[in-house]
């Protein structure tokens, strides 16, 4: 049950939550009883020496009333007290479920696998992380003390009209029954229509979220109008979704309220028949009717505490339905860390993206030794990067085995794997924050001295010396304040920043000029040092230099060898070369 899920997440303020209900419950019982004075007060202004008030010793009438007004104020004073602090508990046991729920949730996609994120649109993963978990939290912040309270309304008031009044209490309790079978009704017909709005929200963060990251596309084709009208249509079908599960939920107050009516009736007309005869008292028959109106009323807001219940669990769903989804690339039982020095062996490896029908790579056999720089070559698909993400552990390999170090891939621990492996992708990503932060990013106890090598290695830190900030330049969000050239160079020192045993440059140098570019090849004698670089580019330009250089073509290796070697072959790698150079192919 998504309920029982969600309160299992309060275990760990077990104590917090008893002293919450205990509030609760103490708050409802003060809220109560001045009903139950108004009536003592009713039966003294009539009985005076012989009121219930004067038995227990107090027989001045004035006195009586002096001590149910003393009395009143302190009911007040506790009622006062008991709501601040079931509020103040309540409320911060809601922030702390809903924290746990949407740090547990964030450190869940995390761990999930890059297909799970090829699949999801960002603007809804962040959508249940905020959207949803706030929902949950404002049925947490108020829906359990309104269950609770009533359950000790009923308790409570029961008991009152029980000691004076069995018959009565009979015809009060009848519409209970009722309004708890129309609650579980219109909770049956509310469901789906939440789970619909929740989905509707979903979509619209994501198109929402989409449209800003993609703005200067938007403005570059003049599509601010089609997209205000896109976002237009799908903001619409949200509302109309809120629009079906309002008039559902909006339905439930008014029949409610005709159930209350019946209860109030048979009260205040048997009780006043009973009044008239003599069989009930008549302070007594004002405590029953003030307390019918205590008894029931509360049952109107239960409308509100079950909208707010449906759309909190139709979130809670959500949220759950993600914590549920299974991560299948994560370290084996047995997986070791290993110091990797960077031999890395591609055995028979083949591999096809799940729903795709054609393998993106096959019969991959390849050996790269440690310290080695190799580069993988060829046209837009043909496997280079998928390569790299088996490499990384995005993805397993369909069949084949992988080597690194003489270790199957899956036996060294995930962690200790990508820790020793710098990727620079083509798709770079820089965070909100400063250059320098960006590229200690890659080594949190990194000093300056070295931050500054690393740039120097990339052939950055010059640029960004003549910042007015210089390294405590701001980037923006996604690097938006620096070119695609500037983006990259940082992503590399970020990777060198790293340390690590192998190094892949993903298209690294794509953005960047010619001079810059020419740079970055003279460096990466230094920068290929003690370490594997595997580098994977469309212009050739940029590993000549590489001990050996693998083309590839439709997910298969078709040639391999040094930049002389394969030219002098010529065969599809000179082919390549003779296009890029602008030379004809007998020339080269």
């Amino acid at each position: 049950m998504t309920l029982l899920q969600v309160l299992s997440y309060a275990k760990g303020f077990k104590r917090q939550a008893i002293w919450a209900s205990f509030c609760s419950v103490v708050n409802k019982l003060f809220d109560i009883a001045p009903e139950i004075l108004i009536g003592i007060a009713i039966d003294v202004v009539i009985q005076q020496e012989d009121s219930f008030v004067a038995k227990m010793g107090v027989v001045e009438p004035r006195h009586q009333l002096f001590l149910l007004g003393f009395l009143t104020f302190l009911i007040w004073l506790g009622e006062s007290l008991f709501q601040f602090l079931y509020l103040k508990n309540w409320r911060e046991l809601a922030q702390k479920i809903q924290h746990r729920f949407r740090i547990d949730s964030y450190r869940h996609i995390q761990n999930m696998d890059m297909s799970f994120f090829e699949e999801q649109a960002s603007g809804r993963l962040t959508a249940i992380l905020n959207d949803d978990v706030n929902q949950l939290e404002r049925f947490l912040n108020v829906g359990a003390n309104d269950i609770l309270q009533v359950l000790t309304s009923v308790l409570a008031v029961g008991a009152v009209f029980v000691i004076l009044s069995p018959k009565l209490a009979l015809l009060a309790f009848t519409p209970i029954p009722l309004i708890i079978l129309g609650a579980f009704y219109f909770q049956r017909k509310a469901e789906p229509l939440y789970a619909q709005v929740r989905s509707k929200a979903g979509k619209l963060a994501a198109a929402i979220n989409t449209n800003i990251t993609g703005i200067a596309t938007i403005k570059s084709f003049t599509k601010e109008d089609h997209e205000h009208q896109r976002i237009s249509a799908i903001s619409e079908d949200y509302v109309t979704a809120n629009k079906a599960a309002i008039k559902v939920s909006s339905a439930f107050t008014p029949v409610i309220r005709m159930a209350i009516l019946m209860g109030f009736l048979a009260t205040f007309i048997i009780g006043g028949l009973d009044t008239l005869k003599g069989d009930l008292a008549v302070g007594a028959y004002g405590v029953l009717v003030f307390l019918t109106q205590r008894l029931l009323w509360p049952f109107r807001d239960l409308a509100i505490t079950m909208d707010l219940y449906e759309r909190g669990m139709a979130s809670a769903r959500r949220i759950l339905r993600l914590l549920d989804h299974p991560i299948t690339i994560r370290s084996n039982k047995d997986a070791r860390q290993v110091t990797l020095q960077g031999g890395i062996q591609f055995n028979n490896i083949q591999f096809t993206y799940p729903g795709q029908q054609n393998p993106a790579v096959s019969d991959i056999n390849l050996s790269i030794a440690a310290g080695q720089t190799v580069a993988f070559v060829g046209q837009t698909g043909s496997g280079k990067s998928t390569l790299v993400k088996l490499l990384m552990r995005y993805y397993h390999a369909s069949q084949g085995q992988l080597i690194v170090d003489g270790h199957a891939i899956e036996r060294i621990a995930l962690e200790n794997l990508r820790a020793q492996i710098g990727l620079v992708s083509q798709t770079t990503f820089l965070f909100n924050d400063s250059i320098f932060a960006n590229i200690q990013y890659g080594n949190p106890a990194a000093d300056k001295a070295s931050v500054y090598l690393a740039a120097q290695q990339a052939e950055v830190h010059d640029f960004i010396t003549t910042l007015p900030q210089a390294y405590d330049t701001p980037v923006g969000e996604q690097g938006s304040k620096l070119s695609g050239g500037q983006i990259q160079r940082i992503a590399l020192a970020r990777a060198l920043l790293k340390d690590p045993a192998i190094l892949v440059l993903d298209e690294a140098t794509s953005a960047v000029d010619n001079e810059t570019e020419a740079a970055i090849q003279k460096s990466l004698a230094n920068i290929g040092q003690g370490r594997t670089v595997i580098v994977i580019a469309h212009r050739l330009s940029t590993v000549v230099q590489a001990d050996c250089i693998y083309v590839m073509e439709q997910g298969r290796i078709i040639e391999a060898g040094s930049h002389q070697d394969l030219l002098t072959k010529k065969g599809r790698y000179h082919s390549l070369w003779a296009i890029q150079t602008g030379q004809p192919e007998n020339y080269v």
